[in-house]
C-alpha cells in the first residue's frame, strides 16, 4: 500500500468508523424500521457510511420467492446476514431492522460474523404484542386475529425472545429520539463509532 493509499485508508476510517451489523429484532411493528431510518440519518450526518437492510425490501428482491415457513424465514435471515456481514467488513454500518424471529437462525448469523471477525450487535425491540397490534402498520395483525392470514409471528407463529441481546429498547415507553440515543450509546460503548 503506497503511503496516500494509507491516509485515504485512515481518513476513511476515521470518518465512517468501524463496519458493523446492528440487527434490529422484535415482533412485526414493534418499530424496527422507523427506528433503523431515523438512526441512518443521525449516523449519515456524522459521516458513517450507513446502509439498511430492510427485510420487506430484501425479500421483494434478494429473496423474492420465499414464503414465510421457517426454512424460508431462515433462509431469508441468513441471506440478510450475510450480505450485511460483508458490507460490514468494508466498513460500512449495517442497518438491520428485520424479524428474524428464531433463535438458532439469529446464531447463525452471529456465528458468520465472528467467523470473519466482523462485530455483530443485536437490539431487542421488546415493544409488546399489545402495542405492536394496535400499530399494525401493515394491516396484518388484524387478519391475522380474523383468520385470514396464518404463520404471522407472535401470533400463530413463534417468536423467539433473545436471551441475551446487547441492548433492549421498548418503542412504547421510549420515544423514537430516546431510542435513537439509546443506540448511538450503544455503538459508542463499544468501539463502534
Amino acid at each position: 500500500m503506497t503511503s496516500a493509499q494509507t491516509v485515504a485508508s485512515a481518513n476513511r476510517g476515521a470518518t465512517v468508523g468501524n463496519g458493523t451489523t446492528l440487527w434490529l429484532t422484535g415482533l412485526p411493528s414493534a418499530g424496527k424500521t422507523t427506528l433503523a431510518l431515523a438512526l441512518a440519518r443521525v449516523l449519515r450526518e456524522r459521516g458513517a457510511d450507513v446502509e439498511v437492510l430492510d427485510g420487506d425490501e430484501v425479500r421483494t428482491h434478494l429473496s423474492a420467492g420465499l414464503g414465510f415457513t421457517r426454512q424460508d424465514r431462515e433462509t431469508q435471515v441468513t441471506r440478510i446476514g450475510y450480505v450485511a456481514e460483508l458490507l460490514a467488513r468494508h466498513g460500512v454500518i449495517v442497518l438491520v431492522p428485520v424479524i428474524a424471529p428464531y433463535q438458532d437462525a439469529r446464531d447463525k448469523v452471529r456465528a458468520h460474523h465472528e467467523s470473519h471477525g466482523t462485530a455483530i450487535l443485536q437490539v431487542h425491540l421488546s415493544t409488546p404484542l399489545e402495542v405492536c397490534a394496535e400499530r399494525d402498520v401493515k394491516g396484518l395483525y388484524a387478519k391475522a386475529f380474523r383468520g385470514e392470514i396464518s404463520a404471522m409471528t407472535g401470533v400463530d407463529d413463534p417468536y423467539e425472545i433473545p436471551v441475551d441481546p446487547d441492548l433492549r429498547i421498548d418503542t412504547s415507553t421510549l420515544d423514537q429520539e430516546t431510542s435513537v440515543a439509546a443506540l448511538i450509546g450503544l455503538l459508542l460503548e463499544r468501539g463502534r463509532l
